[in-house]
Parts: C-alpha cells; sequence; structure tokens
C-alpha cells in the first residue's frame, strides 16, 4: 500500500536498519569489489599512479551514491511498496555501475558508470519529488532543493563523456566539490529528520561489509598463491598480520559510540563525508594483501617494499582518520588521544621491512587495540574508586 511520504521523527526510539537497506549494502559490494580489483591490477603492473588516481575517483562515485541514499533513508524511509521498488531501481543503477568500473578504470570510459548514476539518480530524484509532494513550508523547499542539486549534479557529469580522459581527475574534483555542496545548501534553512542513531548504524554496517571484501580478497589471493605451490611459510605470516590489521580496524571503528556526537548537520556532514577515506582505505587494505601475497610470490613488479606499501599506507590512512573524525571524540586523557595517531605512524614505519612488513603492521595495529583497551580500563576503575 502507497502513502503519503512524510519525515520521520528525529526522536524515534528503536530506530534501526531495515532489510531492504542490508539489502542495499550487500550489493555495493559488487561495485567495491571490482574497484578493488583494478587497483589491484594497476598496482601490481607498476601502474601506481593510475592505479591510485582511478581508485580514489571510482570509489568516490560508489561511496557518494551509497551516501545519498543512506542519508534519504534515514528521513524519509516509508518502506511502502513505492519506496521499495524505487530503492530496487536504485540497485540496479549500483549494478550497472559495478560493469562499467573495469571499463571506466583502464580505458576512462565512463559511460556506463554515467547510465548506471543516471539510473540511480532518476530514483531518487523521484523520491525527493515524493517527499516534497508530503511536505509543506520550508520542508517542501529542502526537497525540491534537493531533487535540483542532485538533477544538475548528474547533467554535470557528463563532462566525463565529452572530455579528454586525461581531464577524467579534474572533473572529480569539481563535481565532487559540488556534490558534497548539494547536501549543505539544501539543509541551510531546515535540516532533514534524519536519525543520529539509524546513521550511526548505517555507516557501522557498511564498514563491516568492506572490512568483509577485505577479509575475501585476501583469503582468494593466498587461496591462489597456495595452489601455485608457493611456500605456505612465506603465505603465512602475511596472511595472519593481514588479519590482525583486518580485526583491529573492525575493534577500533566499533570500540566508541558515536551517535551522541551526530547532534547537527555540521558535526554530522564533517564525520559522514571524512567516511570516504574510512571506507576506501578499508577497501584498499584488502588489495594490498592481494599486492604483498603476489610480490612474495613473484607475481608483480613492484619491490617489496613497495608492495608492503600498499597494505601501510592504507593501514595508517584507516587508523588515522577513524581517531579524527570517530574515535577522538570518546577519548579522554592524552593518553588515549596519542594510542591511534602514534600506532598510525608506527605501521607506516613498517614500510621499509619489504615482506616482514604486513606481520609487523598486523601487530602494530594489534597492540594498539591493547593499549587503547587497557587505557580504557584503568580510566573506569579510576572513576569507580572516586
Amino acid at each position: 500500500m502507497t502513502v503519503l511520504m512524510q519525515a520521520r521523527s528525529r526522536g524515534e526510539a528503536h530506530r534501526a536498519a531495515t532489510p531492504l537497506e542490508l539489502f542495499f549494502d550487500l550489493c555495493f559490494v559488487v561495485a567495491v569489489a571490482q574497484a578493488g580489483r583494478q587497483l589491484v591490477h594497476a598496482l601490481a603492473e607498476g601502474h601506481t599512479g593510475h592505479g591510485v588516481v582511478g581508485y580514489l575517483m571510482l570509489f568516490f562515485a560508489i561511496w557518494w551514491a551509497w551516501v545519498n541514499f543512506s542519508w534519504f533513508s534515514s528521513a524519509y524511509d516509508t518502506d511502502d511498496v513505492l519506496y521499495r521498488v524505487v530503492t530496487l531501481v536504485q540497485i540496479a543503477g549500483v549494478l550497472i555501475l559495478a560493469a562499467g568500473v573495469p571499463r571506466a578504470f583502464d580505458d576512462g570510459d565512463f559511460r556506463v558508470v554515467w547510465f548506471g548514476y543516471l539510473v540511480m539518480r532518476l530514483a531518487l530524484v523521484s523520491q525527493w519529488l515524493r517527499a516534497a509532494h508530503g511536505a509543506r513550508g520550508v520542508e517542501r523547499r529542502t526537497a525540491l532543493h534537493y531533487a535540483l542539486g542532485v538533477t544538475l549534479c548528474q547533467v554535470g557529469w557528463l563532462a566525463l563523456l565529452f572530455l579528454p580522459p586525461g581531464d577524467a581527475p579534474w572533473v572529480f574534483v569539481v563535481m565532487g566539490l559540488l556534490e558534497l555542496s548539494v547536501p549543505m545548501l539544501a539543509e541551510r534553512r531546515r535540516r532533514t529528520s534524519w536519525h543520529p542513531h539509524h546513521i550511526a548504524e548505517r555507516y557501522g554496517l557498511f564498514t563491516l561489509i568492506v572490512l568483509g571484501e577485505t577479509v575475501a580478497a585476501a583469503t582468494v589471493a593466498v587461496q591462489s598463491a597456495l595452489d601455485e605451490h608457493h611456500d605456505l611459510g612465506t603465505l603465512l605470516p602475511i596472511a595472519a598480520g593481514g588479519l590482525l590489521l583486518v580485526f583491529a580496524a573492525y575493534w577500533i571503528y566499533f570500540a566508541v559510540p558515536i551517535h551522541l556526537h551526530l547532534r547537527s548537520n555540521r558535526q554530522a556532514f564533517l564525520w559522514g563525508y571524512g567516511h570516504y577515506l574510512v571506507f576506501c582505505s578499508a577497501a584498499a587494505i584488502g588489495a594490498g594483501i592481494e599486492i604483498a601475497v603476489e610480490e612474495s610470490a613473484g607475481g608483480t613488479r613492484l619491490p617489496a617494499y613497495g608492495a608492503a606499501a600498499c597494505v601501510t599506507v592504507p593501514g595508517a590512512l584507516y587508523l588515522f582518520t577513524v581517531w579524527l573524525i570517530h574515535s577522538r571524540h570518546q577519548k579522554r586523557g592524552l593518553a588515549q588521544q596519542l594510542v591511534l595517531p602514534v600506532s598510525a605512524a608506527l605501521v607506516l614505519a613498517c614500510t621499509p621491512a619489504g615482506r616482514v612488513a604486513v606481520p609487523l603492521a598486523g601487530l602494530v595495529a594489534a597492540a594498539a587495540v591493547a593499549v587503547g583497551v587497557t587505557l580504557t580500563a584503568r580510566q573506569g576503575t579510576a572513576l569507580e574508586e572516586e
């Protein structure tokens, strides 16, 4: 049954992610996996600049499509027949985007990616227009501003189809900034009723999905190396170090609640936008582990320290970014605040160790968790004694 779309309450109790939202997130695994796979191929061939730039551009496209849906659904999820059908159309657009990732990465041909975005954007604009139809006053203008902003940005992305492939990074920079400005401009006079606890849960779930894709990619890499009868003694330390790094990434992200920090649009937007680096670095760790495995088997042109950097750089970026936008808001005292920045620097310092860099980075990340837990426990004991 179709109902009038009205904003949900920010004070709604027990707000949780729906099965449709979980299904939507899972379909993004395909796109994330495609971007990671192309990054691995580029780095393995020694095309570092092309690989990193292409990965950052395409991951932005994937991440922003997810952001658009997640914040809208937090404010206006009616979960009726029409809402579900339009969301499934958006999922179809995600899958089209994923199918176009290899061509965009290798040849600079963004036609399929753009068309996938078009499908998603038509569905999203129809949702905003439906929200405007059910609203009045400033709320209605906010929804209409979103619909107009999304439409204009989609037209702007046409530049990718008509400009030379070498201009694609500049198009992404300009259009990316315009895309990020749409929510801030649309919500100047009235913020949408996104739910802090729901948004925090949605971002946490997507973090889990990205980390899960990292584990899957690393597992496939190790399995392939074993099938080719490579030395188990070389592979096990890399696998163990990578696993420790991913386990630590999970622990660190979910060690603190964040929804209480998301009290305003300014705080929430900075936190939400910063997750671009959290998500893309988390996914890149899996690609880096694949590269490290390939290097140990002689299957890449990168030197040992170069393959190590494919793990340590995204690993350090993840630790620092999680601290910067997420964890530091709950830390008390200088010691707690320094754990993650220092750990990020130490992970990066493991790079020159070459083939033992990944296990060393894993141990550093595990030590960061142990130190953090110890400091938190001591603080709790001190408060109880007071």
